[in-house]
Parts: structure tokens; C-alpha cells; sequence
């Protein structure tokens, strides 16, 4: 059970973001942009980008959809699955994920990669739900080695609140003493909450990190007032030692929190670095074939 100090203050709900605009990612994955770092950057370090994917229905086929080979540099992807199958093959190797499951890739000096619906998903058919989120890395670290992590749903802890009022999955950070299996370079929670309780649930958090909620399915009713439905973000005040959701109905949803890296953002399409010089670099680099080639099957 976590335990609230007497004295912790609720960390302030700041806004509600949402985007229903969806655009496609190749031919595979229908996104809604929840929130980007070009316009929140402070309010959401060391987060960047988060994509939210369905849930949409596809017919059996023998082709092959999603995003073929693009170049990442700077930062970390982190692609969790709800529903379906996702391929993804980089210049350093490649893996597949189903339900349950999380790739955590780190770009950082340079990578190329291909994401696309698993094969065996493909010729069946079925639902598809997943999301895509972002993860700065400080400069020190940007043009570290490339890294892959699969980190498989039987690898996840998974911890019960108390009360039937649902379950929290520790993919990164800690729970009430409960470590996640993911390797990162600053300190970073990731929790994956199903909420199913009409019954208040504070969730202790760190003061002076950036804390996120983003609602997938149903709602979260947080700070007496404020009601975040599906396919939106509520963003929270760095002050604060704990969020307060004051009821929650089969709701699905992450909460990301993080240590914030306050240093300058650089950003083009697939690099993020610290300068425009650096930008350019990862294009030359890129395009001279530093960041690897994928190996035909």
C-alpha cells in the first residue's frame, strides 16, 4: 500500500489535452498525437511525443502493413500493445511483441528501424491498439550505443490495489517497492493502471517531477472536479507529492512521470538533439549510412 504523508500536498491538475484529429503512420498504424513537445516541452520533460494507435479493426491479409525503414536519433521509443502484433527489425537486430507486451528501443546515437503488423496478426485479422511514446535522453547520453529492449507481459510485475480498485503494471520505475524491468537514463515511472473502483486512489508520485495521465479507455475523475475521458492526457503541476483520481470505471490508462531534463530542445521529423547543428549532423549522418542499414530478409 502506499503510503501519503501527512503533510504531502495533491499535485494540481494543469490541463486536459486532447487532439481527435488521427493521422496514419505508413499504412498501419491510425494515430491521435496526444501531446508533442513542440509547444509543452516544459510541462512534459523528459517525455516527448505520445501516440496513440486505434483500437481499429483489420481484415485478414497477406500484405504487409505499418512503417518500413526511417532513421531515429536522440531519443528512446517505447511501444506498448494492447490488442494485435507489432514486427519490428532495426539495423542491430529486431523482435515481436503481442499483448501485454513493451519494445523499448533506445536510439540514441543512431538507429534505422521498421515496425509492421506481425505476420500471424496479419493473415488472421483483428484489433489493433497500441501506443507510442517518446522518451528524451539528457545530451550526455544522445550518442550513447543503441540499445533494444523486449520486455515481455510475464516480465512485468503487476501489483493489486487494495480494495478491488484494480491493478497497476510496473513496466518502468517503482510501485510501492516494486521495480519495473526497464533500463532507463533518468529516473522515470511508467505504470500501466486498470482502474475499477468508485473509490478515491492517491498515487504517490515524486515533487518537482512532471506527472502525466493519459486516459485510454473510460475515465478518471481526478482532483474533485476534473473529469479525463478516453484518448486524453491530463498534465500536472511539478509540486506535489501525490495525484489524487477520485473515481475510475474500467478505465485503462498510463501514468508517466518523470524527472524533468531541462536543457534545449533541437527537433526534426525522426532526430531530436540539442542544437540545429546536431540536426544537421544526424540528417549527413544518416544519409552517408552511419546509422546502419537493415539486412534483407
Amino acid at each position: 500500500m502506499q503510503i501519503i504523508k501527512s503533510d504531502a500536498s495533491v499535485k494540481k491538475l494543469l490541463r486536459i489535452q486532447r487532439n481527435p484529429d488521427q493521422h496514419w503512420i505508413g499504412d498501419g498504424f491510425p494515430v491521435r498525437t496526444l501531446f508533442s513537445y513542440s509547444a509543452l516541452s516544459p510541462m512534459i520533460s523528459p517525455f516527448l511525443l505520445f501516440d496513440y494507435a486505434g483500437p481499429m479493426e483489420f481484415s485478414p491479409t497477406e500484405q504487409r502493413h505499418g512503417v518500413g525503414e526511417h532513421p531515429h536519433r536522440g531519443f528512446e521509443t517505447v511501444t506498448i500493445v494492447y490488442s494485435g502484433e507489432v514486427e519490428h527489425r532495426d539495423s542491430s537486430g529486431g523482435g515481436k511483441i503481442g499483448p501485454g507486451d513493451v519494445q523499448w528501443m533506445t536510439a540514441a546515437s543512431g538507429l534505422v528501424h521498421e515496425e509492421f503488423h506481425g505476420r500471424d496478426f496479419a493473415r488472421h485479422g483483428g484489433v489493433l491498439e497500441m501506443v507510442q511514446l517518446w522518451v528524451n535522453l539528457p545530451a550526455k547520453d544522445k550518442m550513447s550505443p543503441p540499445h533494444y529492449q523486449s520486455i515481455l507481459d510475464s516480465q512485468i510485475p503487476a501489483v493489486n490495489l487494495p480494495e478491488s480498485q484494480g491493478r497497476v503494471r510496473v513496466i518502468a520505475g517503482e510501485f510501492e517497492g516494486i521495480a519495473g524491468p526497464a533500463h532507463t537514463f533518468t529516473p522515470i515511472n511508467v505504470w500501466d493502471l486498470y482502474l475499477t473502483s468508485k473509490q478515491p486512489i492517491n498515487l504517490a508520485v515524486p515533487d518537482g517531477y512532471n506527472t502525466l495521465l493519459a486516459v485510454l479507455k473510460g475515465s478518471a475523475h481526478v482532483n474533485g472536479s476534473e473529469t479525463i475521458s478516453a484518448a486524453e492526457v491530463g498534465l500536472f503541476d511539478r509540486a506535489g507529492d501525490y495525484i489524487r483520481i477520485d473515481s475510475a470505471h474500467n478505465t485503462t490508462a498510463l501514468l508517466l512521470c518523470g524527472e524533468p531534463i531541462d536543457e534545449p530542445i533541437a527537433g526534426s521529423g525522426p532526430f531530436v538533439m540539442n542544437t540545429a547543428e546536431e540536426i544537421r549532423q544526424a540528417m549527413a549522418d544518416y544519409q552517408s549510412g552511419k546509422m546502419g542499414k537493415i539486412q534483407a530478409h
